[in-house]
């Protein structure tokens, strides 16, 4: 059976839960997700989109980036480009997965439009991402997921670094944020 990405998140999810001597059902509770959705995440059977793994890897005290980092593969070197470092750990079919260290900078935040859809969060720093016409800040544990047809840019917040998980894949979706604070008609509080 191949490795891919979804394989590898449910399995390392699944020892941790194990390693921490969680049950599903207990996990389910702390988490608001079913029970069957949690199994079909460990087994690979459930695409693992950040609006499951952000719950999970809250409660279960493990970083995101290191879930999806495959330590087995080879991986593409770091780069940087933009003023931007770009460590890319994993890469799966379609989805590219890279950690992405922004630097603050003076430059006017300039949009870009290509296909695919991206699905940013937050390890570290304030994001300040804007799309079309709106604009939001998301802090460390936030998420946002955004159709890249879409005119976007992020960048920083305020003057300090930030660092994110950028998983990119090639299909277009609706716009997603997800921040703390409501920001906007589109924005909306996580469900934890």
């Amino acid at each position: 059976m191949a490795n891919t990405l979804s394989t590898r998140i449910g399995s390392a999810l699944r020892a941790e839960r194990e390693r921490q001597r969680l049950t599903l059902p207990e996990l389910a509770a702390r988490t608001g997700i079913s029970v069957s959705t949690l199994s079909r995440l460990e087994n690979g059977l459930r695409r693992p989109d950040l609006t499951l793994l952000v719950p999970v890897v809250r409660e279960l005290d493990v970083s995101l980036d290191d879930l999806v980092a495959d330590d087995r593969r080879p991986v593409a070197r770091t780069f940087t480009a933009h003023g931007r470092v770009y460590e890319p750990l994993a890469h799966a079919g379609p989805l590219e997965v890279l950690r992405v260290t922004i630097r603050p900078s003076s430059d006017k935040p300039k949009l870009n439009v290509h296909g695919g859809t991206e699905w940013l969060y937050v390890l570290a720093g304030r994001l300040r991402l804007r799309i079309a016409d709106q604009e939001a800040v998301l802090a460390p544990g936030e998420a946002a997921e955004f159709d890249t047809r879409l005119p976007h840019w992020f960048g920083c917040a305020d003057d300090d670094e930030v660092q994110l998980l950028s998983i990119f894949g090639p299909e277009g979706r609706r716009i997603h944020v997800r921040t703390r604070n409501r920001v906007s008609a589109r924005a909306s509080t996580p469900s934890a």
